[in-house]
Order: structure tokens, then C-alpha cells, then sequence
């Protein structure tokens, strides 16, 4: 869907290299939008109705001999026509509408996403509770981290933080494949700089994988 499958194995493979060196099972996933955002379009309506009142208006002072019986009409069509065109360009170009994203909503509903997820992936079901959700939301170019409690007192918020700052401008690139590896590639040196290692292959021992290696694709909201 996001990602070819050589890249998913590649994702695939890297995944378990880190688990087997770390005991700690991680979960990745792209998603294409963690939510509708039915406000953006009309943000944007919003916007181009305003703008182009604006220059019909500067147009008829500018020109005053222009106004005939037919000019409101012209108006109507020319307002509406700007701000329908701005309302499609906010649902069909991504860049368009992230224009009219709050930078606080974007992030909330990143982790709400992020937080059903793992729910409903039951990512909280390893042994030791050390499973660990990365999460890459391509219209937001957001990666959020959960890691489950076993973790908690292992490593920090601004450690996960450090993660994201690696992988957020690939993301921004639109390389979610390549922000991916980097953060797997950066989790792994945190884990065991951490102390977190281990002779075996998961987080309930040798032999165990209690959770997927494969990358989960979702188109989202």
C-alpha cells in the first residue's frame, strides 16, 4: 500500500534483528491519515469566498465602467468558483490542506490513532509488557511512539522524543520506508544503551515473537 514489498521485508527483517539483540517487540505501521479533518475543505472555502469578495470588490473600485446589469452575477460565479477550487485542493493535495491544520489538533489525533491501535492490535500482550508501537501517519508527516509500561522505568519520554526527531524529516521527504529504518536503527542503539539485551529471540525468551515483525499499512481515517 505505502511501502513495496521489498521494503516491508527489509522492515520485516530489521525488526527482528532488533528484537533478538534487545527482548523488546516492535510494531510499525503506516498509516495514510489518522483522521477525516472534515474541516479543512471548509477552512479553505472559507479562505478562497473571502479572497476572491476581496478582489471582485478592489476590481469594481478599480473599474468602476466594468459594472454592468450582469456583474453580480459574474460575482456569485466568480466567488464561488475560487472557493470550491480551494475546498478540492484541500482534500486532494495534502500539502494544500495541511495548510489549514492546527499543529495541535494534527498531534492529538496522531495519538489518539496511534493509542486504538495499539489496542486493538493487543500490542500489550507480550509477557514482560515491552512491546513498542511506531507509528508513521504520512498526511500529518507525524511519527508517534507508545511503549508499552514494561518499559516506562527503562526509558524516557525525551528519549522516545530523540527517536522522532530522526525519522520526522525523512518523513517530511515523503520516505516513510527510509524514516523507518532510521528509527528502528536508532531504537536499537537506545535499547541497549539502556541495558536491554538479551540471548534470545523475544521478549518472553528464547524462540518467542509475540508480535509481528511485518509492517501494518492502513489507509486510516
Amino acid at each position: 500500500m505505502f511501502l513495496t514489498t521489498d521494503e516491508a521485508d527489509a522492515i520485516d527483517a530489521q525488526v527482528a534483528r532488533v528484537e533478538s539483540r534487545t527482548g523488546v517487540q516492535i510494531v510499525t505501521a503506516v498509516v495514510g491519515k489518522s483522521d477525516t479533518y472534515v474541516e479543512l475543505p471548509w477552512k479553505a472555502f472559507t479562505l478562497g469566498a473571502s479572497l476572491a469578495a476581496f478582489g471582485v470588490v478592489a476590481a469594481d473600485t478599480w473599474r468602476p465602467e466594468w459594472v454592468t446589469a450582469s456583474t453580480a452575477l459574474l460575482h456569485v460565479v466568480t466567488i464561488l468558483g475560487v472557493a470550491g477550487t480551494c475546498a478540492l485542493l484541500a482534500v486532494f493535495v495534502p500539502a494544500f490542506g495541511r495548510l489549514f491544520l492546527r499543529t495541535t489538533r494534527r498531534d492529538l489525533e496522531v495519538r489518539h490513532y496511534a493509542q486504538s491501535l495499539f489496542l486493538t492490535r493487543e500490542l500489550f500482550s507480550t509477557r514482560k509488557r515491552t512491546g513498542v508501537l511506531v507509528l508513521v501517519s504520512l498526511f500529518e508527516r507525524r511519527v508517534e511512539i507508545l511503549p508499552d509500561t514494561g518499559l516506562h522505568d527503562r526509558v524516557s519520554e525525551a528519549d522516545w522524543r530523540a527517536v522522532v526527531s530522526r525519522m520526522t524529516p525523512l518523513l517530511r521527504d515523503a520516505r516513510p520506508f527510509h524514516a523507518l529504518q532510521e528509527g528502528l536503527g536508532v531504537i536499537e542503539t537506545l535499547l541497549v544503551a539502556k541495558g536491554l539485551r538479551t540471548a534470545g529471540a523475544g521478549a518472553g525468551g528464547p524462540g518467542s515473537n509475540d508480535l509481528p515483525d511485518r509492517p501494518i499499512e492502513e489507509p486510516g481515517a
